[in-house]
């Protein structure tokens, strides 16, 4: 029989993005620090700072240590939290780690383009709050990320801006797998908004904290989402959304008090949550047309919310056509070899120059891992180069390029560069999952460019949005043909508008009515039944 101690394991680390394979009895913090993911360990992992603290939410680890029961109590062992210097592996794990256990925390975007925010809807609000700040909260309520922005309703102005990974991750990386997990029992679905509603109670209390003022004087609040976690918000049943025709529960504009819903805000607070469109496309895309001002700017006109589901609008001709494509979690870093999300040390840039590879990573650590932007720039470069064909193979020919490395893998960094002892590659399975991203992306634009009736090169702007759009090199996007081949100037990459959009929706009752107009308007698109999908996302697989 084969001894326990000769076995491997491997450990999921959320909300990072990470898995390190380790032996049986390595600790959580030695799994984590192998694959560059630093956690705070003052006292070098003797036990005695308690500052490691994680919580395991899947698998079984060794019995609690006298060092953990001391630090941490009986009350949070039983939760799942133990020490990732003292706790080891004794089968495959999930790991959640908390944000204030990071040495470092990682990136979140919450900046977008800044327009003034109209306000027309704080006269009702005057004697609520008498001599007390009239302030509002804004919530982008993501898959992966929630940012959040507490607004003074009096002048429109942002006051406070923070973001934090949304919990959820623990219970599936992306809107499938959480769908899947709420529908195993009422239990599950009550624990997804549990994990929302405390996320944003706690996002709440930092932005009140950074603007030094108080939860008791927020008397408004919008919370965007796609529908998946609109629906886990609100209680609303989500096991319809995971299958076809994916019909969301509700697409009416919801105004509930927050207190119903658990929110610590001002007594008479109120939560608004804008119109759903399709059972893929929520709240968040409303918002999101409105921060870009979709309808206005120049015309045929494209947006794209860029995410674990990628949203797109165009408008043309006066008409707005939606649909949604499952970009998958890929971009995030994740089923990557050597993928994680934006943090320090991730290789986030990568270029072809004077014949030789050359990498970037976030604060200029040395590397640890790879991150989306990354991926797509290393595959762009690759193909600059010559390393790559347009199926996404290696070319044999030019197998010295990769350093004496796999065949069917490129070396990025070497082990003697990397600050973990192991080199970051790009795999043929890790191409081939971006291929089916980016085909998904640009499968969606050509069935909307279809149903406008245009061709692409009429598109005179094409709009990013979202945290990974914010990042994203628009060449190499355009190189790897997840973008049409159009002018680069016609690309606005716009950050968080989806963010924007909620505080004009927070602020301006005449953003809601417009809003609400704009999903009764938008034409959505299906295309897991569309005759024209398949042959499009095939011809996109390309590069």
């Amino acid at each position: 029989m084969k001894n326990t101690m000769d076995q491997e394991f491997t450990i999921e680390l959320q909300p990072i993005g990470r898995r390190a394979r380790v032996e049986a009895g390595r600790s959580v913090l030695a799994a984590a620090q192998s694959v560059g993911v630093e956690l705070q360990a003052v006292c070098g992992g003797a036990g005695t700072c308690g500052q490691c603290k994680v919580r395991c939410v899947s698998g079984i680890l060794a019995r609690p240590t006298f060092e953990e029961v001391e630090q941490l109590g009986k009350a949070n062992i039983e939760a799942g939290y133990r020490l990732a210097c003292r706790a080891t592996a004794q089968s495959d794990l999930q790991i959640e780690i908390p944000p204030e256990s990071l040495t470092s925390s990682q990136r979140v975007q919450v900046e977008g383009g800044e327009r003034c925010v109209p306000v027309d809807s704080v006269l009702s609000l005057k004697v609520l709050a008498a001599e007390n700040p009239i302030l509002g909260l804004a919530i982008d309520l993501g898959t992966t990320k929630i940012a959040g922005y507490l607004v003074d309703l009096e002048s429109g102005s942002t006051v406070a801006a923070c973001g934090r990974m949304n919990p959820q991750i623990v219970n599936g990386e992306d809107v499938i797998s959480r769908i899947a997990f709420a529908n195993k029992s009422e239990r599950e679905r009550g624990r997804l908004r549990e994990q929302i509603i405390e996320a944003v109670n706690e996002l709440t209390e930092e932005l009140c904290q950074e603007a030094h003022t108080s939860v008791e004087h927020v008397f408004e609040a919008v919370i965007a989402g796609n529908t998946a976690m609109h629906h886990l918000c609100l209680g609303l049943p989500v096991h319809q959304l995971g299958i076809a025709p994916y019909l969301p529960a509700s697409t009416k504009p919801s105004y509930r008090p927050a207190k119903e819903m658990g929110l610590r805000l001002a007594a008479t607070a109120k939560v608004y949550m804008p119109p759903i469109i399709a059972g893929y496309v929520g709240g968040d895309h409303v918002a999101m047309l409105l921060g870009v001002d979709q309808k206005n700017g120049p015309q045929p006109a494209l947006a794209i919310d860029i995410g674990t589901n990628t949203e797109l609008t165009l408008s043309v001709n006066g008409r707005l056509y939606s649909c949604s494509c499952a970009s998958g979690p890929a971009f995030e870093g994740a089923h990557i070899k050597h993928g994680m999300r934006a943090a320090p040390g991730a290789i986030e840039r990568v270029q072809f120059e004077a014949g030789v590879i050359q990498y970037y990573t976030i604060g200029r650590k040395p590397p640890v891992g790879i991150c989306g932007s990354g991926i797509l720039d290393a595959i762009a470069a690759l193909l600059d180069a010559g390393v790559l064909d347009d199926r996404g193979n290696f070319q044999r020919d030019v197998a010295a390029f990769r350093a004496g490395g796999n065949p069917n893998e490129f070396l990025l960094a070497s082990a003697e560069e990397t600050k973990n002892g192991n080199g970051v590659v790009l795999t043929r399975e890790d191409i081939s999952e971006i291929q089916f991203a980016k085909a998904a992306i640009r499968a969606g634009i050509e069935i909307l460019l279809r149903a406008g009736s245009i061709e692409v090169n009429s598109l005179a702007s094409v709009v990013i949005a979202g945290a990974f759009g914010s990042y994203l090199d628009m060449r190499s996007a355009v190189r790897i043909g997840m973008f049409p081949d159009i002018p680069l100037a016609r690309f606005r990459q716009v950050g968080n508008a989806a963010g924007l959009g909620a505080r004009f929706l927070l602020a301006s009752a005449s953003a809601r009515r417009a809003g609400e107009e704009l999903a009764e308007q938008i034409n959505y698109v299906e295309l897991t039944n569309h005759p024209k999908f398949h042959e499009q996302f095939v011809k996109a697989l390309l590069f």
